[in-house]
């Protein structure tokens, strides 16, 4: 696998894109894959990159609407290598991803929801800041939902105490409990300049060295869904650096574990049993 540095090769350097889908909303995923789309022509327009491709990692049965939209997509970035993976199953997400991390041949790879959109200039102010620190390994960028409120991705390590009232606390407790909880979501980083050594980020974007990506083995397919990306996150710190990137912007639309009905709720737990069972108990 070839390594990103300050040395950028002559052709530009090449990215590889996963996205694994269960049941999208083919609106909001067609918003998804023209922003992506945007972004990379946006990057090779300035020389930064060169080859890009995208995998959609389809964890569920065969749609039609998911197909046609993959067409549409390709005729409309024809320079561009858009491949749909799908007959698998709904594997989990951590290793739907790992079918495409797996076969990467790129300088960079980036692990993106199906509820994510890219502000254009997204990918440049990643991909230049990545080539000028050879020892970051893993970008977040700024993130805000759907109606422009911040959402804060970059995380200390967790204590159970921090999930249950980040995740279903009411909000009169989260209130009482607000210092606490800017503490663990890291809302103390500047938003004027990159911070380095963050502890945690965010599965809906990340951004990371695919030669670190792979030295790590990708996701940990033991877990089928939540936090993969904490456990990825604390595996890659021995490669490099994590990095909190202000000026590259995302929009996301995500849900809440809570909001979700119980056979998620018990998905939470049970990953989050494994999480700390891996990587050491903090109950308060």
């Amino acid at each position: 696998m070839t390594q990103l540095s300050s040395q950028l090769p002559d052709a530009g350097l090449a990215l590889t894109v996963s996205i694994v889908v269960y049941r999208s909303d083919p609106a909001v995923l067609q918003l998804t894959l023209d922003s992506i789309v945007a972004a990379i022509h946006h990057a090779q327009g300035t020389g930064l990159l060169g080859r890009a491709s995208i995998d959609i990692i389809h964890n569920c049965g065969s749609e039609p609407a998911l197909t046609a939209l993959v067409a549409v997509c390709r005729k409309q970035a024809t320079d561009i290598d858009i491949v749909l993976l799908e007959g698998h199953g709904n594997v989990g997400y951590g290793r739907g991803h790992n079918l495409s991390i797996n076969k990467a041949e790129s300088h960079c790879h980036l692990i993106l929801n199906p509820d994510v959109t890219l502000a254009p200039e997204s990918l440049v102010e990643g991909l230049q800041f990545m080539s000028r620190n050879p020892e970051i390994v893993a970008l977040s960028p700024a993130v805000t939902d759907g109606e422009g409120h911040k959402q804060y991705v970059c995380k200390r390590y967790p204590s159970v105490l921090d999930f249950l009232l980040r995740g279903f606390a009411p909000a009169f407790l989260k209130r009482r409990f607000a210092t606490r909880l800017a503490r663990y979501e890291m809302r103390d980083l500047p938003e004027q300049e990159p911070s380095t050594d963050i502890p945690i980020i965010s599965g809906c974007f990340m951004l990371f060295r695919t030669a670190a990506l792979r030295a790590v083995g990708g996701f940990d397919e033991r877990y089928f869904l939540y936090f993969e990306d904490f456990d990825l996150s604390l595996r890659v710190h021995s490669e490099g650096s994590l990095a909190y990137l202000p000026s590259m912007h995302i929009v996301h639309l995500g849900g809440n574990s809570a909001r979700k009905g119980l056979g998620h709720i018990g998905m939470f737990a049970r990953s989050g049993l494994r999480f700390y069972n891996s990587h050491g108990w903090r109950l308060l």
